[in-house]
């Protein structure tokens, strides 16, 4: 006679383990990084963090305002207080173990400006056609604003004629 297992109690938390440590860890690792006396460090901002499964491991992503010029110094400068950062993690984070700390600039945001800079730049952008009328300087919707209103007249005028 065996007795039937209870359910495991459902977890009052609304996303992954893993979701909440990368965000736990983004703030902490942000915080410290402030009080971290490193003028490589002083336009340097955490973007995300990557924690796997087994909380082993953990890649930093961050971005500065140096751009890719900085990058050497700024993982130098991480690389080098990598171990006080991963101390701060540990003594503020309720877990098990520390994950390692290693860090990577963020391609992501990068890539981002790379694109809006391509999209905001006007050499490439298309030639716009010349209208049929041979005004090439009317803007499309204000030609046909015009056509409407020009509509709206003969229509008027269709219907005092009748």
């Amino acid at each position: 006679m065996s007795r039937a297992r209870r359910p495991a109690p459902s977890s009052t938390h609304r996303y992954p383990r893993t979701a909440r440590l990368n965000t736990s860890l983004r703030e902490i690792l942000a915080d410290e990084l402030t009080r971290i006396d490193d003028e490589r460090l002083d336009l340097v901002t955490i973007t995300a963090i990557d924690v796997d499964a087994e909380l082993n491991r953990a890649i930093v992503f961050f971005d500065s305002l140096d751009g890719p010029a900085g990058d050497a110094d700024i993982l130098d400068a991480l690389n080098s207080h990598r171990v006080r950062l991963q101390g701060s993690v540990a003594r503020q984070i309720r877990a098990k173990k520390t994950p390692i700390l290693s860090f990577r600039p963020d391609e992501v945001i990068r890539s981002a400006e790379h694109i809006q800079q391509i999209l905001s730049a006007t050499d490439t952008l298309p030639e716009r056609p010349p209208s049929p009328d041979g005004d090439a300087d009317a803007d499309a919707d204000g030609d046909a604003d015009a056509e409407a209103e020009a509509d709206a007249e003969a229509a008027a005028e269709d219907d005092g004629e009748a």
